[in-house]
């Protein structure tokens, strides 16, 4: 990160602390309006007059998964140096003029999304606005803040080569998703970063920038009748239709095994890994009641009772879905040392067949119930925070009344269907356990096809 990116980070500090600090939705009812602009832009907002700041979160879908092959890395890229100059500023001017206003802009491109987020004090909006306007439609993308980013970025891609959780990650890439998009390193390589050109950050912007895979959220100090012209400042120029581009189905293409990766270190790192379940999916709240019962990250779930509380094995252990678009996955993860691995592994084990041989109990249930309702208003402490979960409900298609329904469809599920899913998702036989670390008697399976 540039000095002057950590500069507007910090003087935006105070009004990120504001924001967080005077919240005042989080013990009462979300009230969401849909909004549309004169160009035709939709947005979600909520409004929240009691401090004076606007957060808006925005969305472009493709993200990594658009990354022509051998250029792994581009949308990342492109999120890291956006921001470093436009128009009729180069990068010093651009990101002092944010530290000047105390505005907030960042950019970050995930597997399957190219995000950005605004946050501004109100009477500074419409120098936020052009602002985020100009880095989107006239980005300079100059040399020195281009090989400056580039260094930074390879410097953290060469250190990670080297890092044991990085290793257990870029092996299950290559078993679960061989020539698939998923299998390649969204954030890319030493190798494929340095071929990286200007051309290419500036054709990633022509081809995936665009009105037509454009989703808003907005949040705070700002009405409807405002918002919808905020909109139009901040996004028109951009180009109206994205690139058309589709994500091939992805098939998981191993099933059980065992991969030990080697290394010198004196605790391994464990990844367990199976096929896991859709957001769409019909039964996706009773999966979700099931794994916090069993490793889903309180102090109650089965996996940390035994694996920590009883057993002494570890310091942390859970489970947990990754909810890609397609192919999610089920994955459980401890750390320990090296002549504890097999114990931890096998524990781990016997719960995943225990959960779905038996499925958890009523009162597992009805905690794990009060849980997950109990702690959902924690997710509304900031207009950011609120601004995400409004974008998430928008590119999951939850609809705009799901606030008032999350939580009975959560109390809805019933025993037997925390059992049936239980039995139905959790399967031992096809556990894929990747090891990063030098575990005693424990040796290399080969990871068995589909």
């Amino acid at each position: 990160m540039s000095l002057f990116k950590i500069n507007t980070l910090i003087k935006a500090l105070s009004c990120l602390l504001l924001s967080t600090m005077l919240w005042t939705h989080s013990s009462r009812a979300v009230e969401i309006v849909e909004v549309e602009s004169a160009i035709g832009l939709n947005a979600w907002l909520v409004e929240d007059h009691s401090n004076p700041i606007i957060s808006i979160k925005f969305a472009f879908s493709g993200g990594s998964s658009v990354d022509p092959e051998g250029k792994e890395g581009l949308a990342n890229f492109v999120a890291a140096t956006i921001d470093e100059g436009s128009g009729t500023l180069d990068s010093q001017a651009f990101q002092g003029k944010l530290s000047d206003l105390s505005i907030s802009l960042s950019f970050d491109a995930g597997r399957e999304y190219f995000t950005g987020e605004l946050v501004t004090l109100k009477r500074n909006h419409n120098e936020a606005l052009q602002l985020l306007n100009q880095a989107l439609t006239k980005p300079r993308f100059d040399q020195e803040p281009v090989e400056r980013i580039r260094s930074q970025i390879s410097l953290s891609l060469s250190r990670r080569v080297d890092d044991p959780g990085y290793k257990i990650q870029n092996t299950l890439r290559k078993l679960y998703y061989p020539n698939h998009v998923y299998g390649r390193p969204s954030d890319g390589t030493v190798e494929s970063l340095a071929d990286l050109s200007v051309a290419d950050l500036k054709n990633y912007l022509q081809d995936n920038i665009a009105l037509d895979n454009l989703t808003i959220s907005a949040v705070g100090d700002v009405t409807a009748d405002e918002l919808g012209p905020m909109l139009d400042q901040a996004f028109s120029g951009i180009e109206r239709k994205a690139k058309p581009f589709r994500v091939t189905g992805a098939n998981p293409k191993v099933s059980g095994g065992i991969v030990v990766i080697k290394e010198d270190i004196p605790q391994s790192e464990v990844l367990m890994v199976q096929p896991g379940i859709s957001r769409d999916d019909p039964d996706y709240y009773t999966a979700i009641l099931v794994n916090q019962i069993l490793g889903g990250g309180s102090f109650t779930s089965r996996l940390y009772q035994e694996i920590r509380e009883k057993e002494g094995l570890a310091y942390s252990v859970g489970s947990y879905f990754s909810l890609l678009d397609q192919a999610p996955l089920l994955m459980a993860s401890v750390a320990t040392q090296n002549d504890r691995v097999a114990d931890s592994i096998r524990i781990m084990r016997e719960q995943w067949r225990l959960m779905s041989e038996e499925g958890p109990t009523e009162k597992e249930l009805s905690e794990a119930k009060t849980y997950l309702t109990g702690s959902f208003p924690l997710s509304f402490t900031s207009t950011g925070r609120v601004a995400n979960i409004l974008l998430a409900m928008q590119l999951n298609e939850l609809g705009i009344n799901y606030l008032d329904h999350r939580n009975e469809y959560i109390d809805s599920v019933t025993l037997d269907d925390a059992k049936r899913v239980a039995r139905e998702l959790y399967n031992d036989d096809v556990l894929t356990v990747i090891i990063a670390g030098n575990p005693v008697g424990i040796s290399n399976v080969d990871p068995v096809a589909y």
